[in-house]
Order: structure tokens, then C-alpha cells, then sequence
């Protein structure tokens, strides 16, 4: 691996950098405050993104997207992680999974995510099926050339200001080696259409503003036109398409940890106590030092991922060896950033606190730490036949 960045790469970097600095951060207190993100804001977001020529990154060029490559599309969200998730879920990166789409699907649903015409959100939980994705209940049955649908999901995040939703249901089971199974079907629904209801979902004390919601199915009809790959695929399809979600959390919370570090890192060095800075403790150098030694880690983790899915390694476990370190990481640097900081740390003049509620979700969305373990503990068993 070269560990020098590229020109282009770091134009990435020093691009996105700018854009967050300026455009995302001086409407973060007003987000935190009222919990919403004015539309005309989001808009105007989009809009600055797409005259920069950066939206939709992570799409191929022949579709109409930026065509990055995972390092520099990792490099892209670990800068965006510096900034409110309510905020830059409008530097759109539409689901990669709409890539399997057919040529008529394509028209109404792909180009126009590339364009920013359209946002799409993605629906897997359910409330008796979080990581057990084959567990789900929501279920569609077949009705001549259209499929019913009935059933519930929640923590789809920023479904309120999605146009359609990529929705995964059960349509089936199907026996397999190890029992009976699920079968999984992919469907895109269009907001308004008869019989589903998007409904903001739970208060959370992470992330304010970046909503998660609760779908509502009831016997909403769809035609077999709005299938994305093929009926009881969608197993496969997930598998092929959203590997590196966990990539994106682990990039994120890195660039998080690193505007945590710069903020405790400054306020080592001005604020005095008995005469002196109080980095010049042992007790405040030694958690700097801690900190920016695991920050570096994350990053490097995230970093090398990123480049074995560039070079067409197996990446499954380093993958979720990076989301699993990086979120845990950004928990224990916040924590300390906050611990530096004193009593003031505690207090909402400062994002200190709110960083410190965010870091608390990453270690459970896109896949637990527990979830991450067993992958890891799984491929490093199976090879030897347990």
C-alpha cells in the first residue's frame, strides 16, 4: 500500500474539508437546538454540492455520479464525518444497491439519485428484526403480476426527507442446510403511494435532526415492475451491493475523532491551571497521546480496508474490523476530549456533549460491535473448519 495520497485524492480531502467548514458548520447549533434541518437549507446544501461537482460520489461516471474510487470515497465520508449527520446526509450518496437496477428502473429511480432529483432511503430493520435480517416480518405476498405488502419497519434513517424507499421484505421461506429460511425480495416504494405511510420514528439523543423513521405497510399493492434484481434475491443483492456501509461508519466516526482531538488538543494548550497549560500534566499528555495513537489506528484500519476493495482482496473482515475499532475508538475519545475539558465539556455552549451522545449509536447501527466480532471471529474459525 502507498501511504501518500494522490493529487486527486487530496484535493478530495482539502475540497470536502472547506465545504464542511463552511457551508455545514455554522448551522449545527441552530440543528442541535430544534431538531430539524429547514428544507430550504437541505436545498441549498445540495445545490452548493452539486455546482461543486460532488454529489453522488460514490456512482459510477457512466450514470451520471463521481465515479470515486473506495479510497477516495472513504477519504470523502471520513471528512463529512466531521460535520452533522442531520447536515451532510445532503452531500447525497445515493445507495449503491439502486447499481441493480434494470434498464426501466433506471430511469425513474437511479438517474435522477444521481442527479439529486430524487433521495432514497433504505429499509431493513424491523422492531422484532434488527441484526437477524432473515428474522423480518414484513411480508409480501404474490397477487397475480403484484405483490401485497404488509408489515412495519423502523430506524430507517432520513426516510422523512426521502422520495422512495428501497425496501426489503420477506416474500417466502425457502429450506436450506441449516433449516428453513427467509426468502428476501427487494421492492422500491415510492413515497404517496397508496397503503405505505412514512411516520417520524423515536427520539434519540444521537444525532438530532438526522431522523430515523417507522414504515408502514398496509396492503400497500405494488407491481412486480417495482422489484429491484430478482423476487427472493434480495439476500444476494444486499451482499453484492452494500458490503462497505460499515467502510462509510468507520470513515466517519475517524473524521469525528479527529475534530475531537483538535478541540481537546487546543484546549491542553491554553488553558492554564497552577501556573501553567494544562497539557503539561502527565495526567492530560498521557490522554492525548492515547487518543491520537488510536485515532491514527482507526484511520489506518479504515484506510487499508478501503484499499483491499480497491485492489479486489476478500475485505469482509478487515471491513468490519475497521467499523468495529473506529466506533469504540470514537466512544473513548470523546469521552476523554469531555474529561479534558472539565465541567465545561458537560455544557451545550460547547459540541462536546452532543459528540459524546452521537458516539454512543455508531457502536450499534450498520451492525454491532457484537455483530462485527462474530464476522471477524467467524473468518478467522472457519478456514480451520470450526
Amino acid at each position: 500500500m502507498d501511504f501518500a495520497l494522490t493529487t486527486e485524492q487530496q484535493l478530495v480531502v482539502d475540497t470536502v474539508r472547506a465545504f464542511v467548514e463552511r457551508e455545514l458548520y455554522p448551522h449545527e447549533q441552530a440543528v442541535e437546538r430544534t431538531g430539524e434541518v429547514p428544507a430550504e437549507l437541505g436545498d441549498t446544501i445540495k445545490r452548493k454540492v452539486i455546482e461543486l461537482g460532488f454529489f453522488a460520489p460514490n456512482l459510477p461516471e457512466e450514470v451520471g455520479g463521481g465515479g470515486l474510487d473506495h479510497l477516495s470515497l472513504t477519504l470523502l465520508e471520513r471528512e463529512l464525518g466531521r460535520a452533522s449527520m442531520a447536515l451532510s446526509v445532503f452531500w447525497g450518496r445515493p445507495s449503491g444497491i439502486l447499481m441493480g437496477c434494470n434498464a426501466e428502473q433506471r430511469q425513474r429511480y437511479l438517474l435522477p439519485a444521481a442527479r439529486g432529483e430524487r433521495f432514497d432511503a433504505l429499509a431493513m430493520t424491523e422492531p422484532g428484526a434488527g441484526s437477524d435480517v432473515r428474522g423480518m416480518q414484513c411480508f409480501a405476498r404474490a397477487d397475480g403480476d403484484d405483490w401485497i405488502v404488509n408489515g412495519t419497519k423502523h430506524f430507517i434513517s432520513h426516510a422523512d426527507i426521502a422520495d422512495f424507499v428501497v425496501v426489503f421484505v420477506a416474500t417466502g421461506e425457502e429450506q436450506t442446510a441449516s433449516g428453513l429460511k427467509k426468502r428476501i425480495t427487494c421492492f422500491l416504494v415510492d413515497r404517496g403511494t397508496p397503503g405505505f405511510e412514512i411516520r417520524r420514528g423515536y427520539a434519540s439523543v444521537s444525532h438530532r435532526g438526522y431522523h430515523n423513521c417507522i414504515l408502514a405497510f398496509d396492503d400497500c399493492r405494488l407491481p412486480s415492475a417495482q422489484v429491484l434484481g430478482e423476487p427472493h434475491r434480495g439476500f444476494e443483492l444486499a451482499d453484492e451491493w452494500l458490503y462497505a456501509s460499515r467502510l462509510t461508519v468507520a470513515a466517519m466516526c475517524t473524521g469525528r475523532a479527529r475534530r475531537i482531538f483538535d478541540m481537546a488538543l487546543g484546549h491542553a494548550a491554553e488553558r492554564r491551571q497552577f501556573g501553567q497549560p494544562i497539557g503539561r500534566f502527565q495526567g492530560v499528555s498521557f490522554k492525548l497521546a492515547d487518543m491520537i495513537t488510536e485515532i491514527d489506528a482507526a484511520d489506518w484500519l479504515t484506510l487499508a480496508a478501503a484499499w483491499r476493495l480497491d485492489a479486489g482482496l476478500p475485505t469482509n473482515r478487515e471491513i468490519a474490523s475497521a467499523k468495529l475499532y473506529a466506533s469504540e475508538m470514537l466512544a473513548r475519545v470523546a469521552d476523554e476530549a469531555l474529561q479534558i475539558h472539565g465541567g465545561m465539556g458537560l455544557m451545550s455552549d460547547l459540541p462536546l456533549e452532543r459528540f459524546w451522545r452521537d458516539a454512543r449509536v455508531e457502536r450499534i447501527w450498520d451492525g454491532t460491535s457484537e455483530i462485527q466480532r462474530h464476522i471477524i471471529g467467524r473468518d478467522l474459525l472457519r478456514p480451520l473448519g470450526s
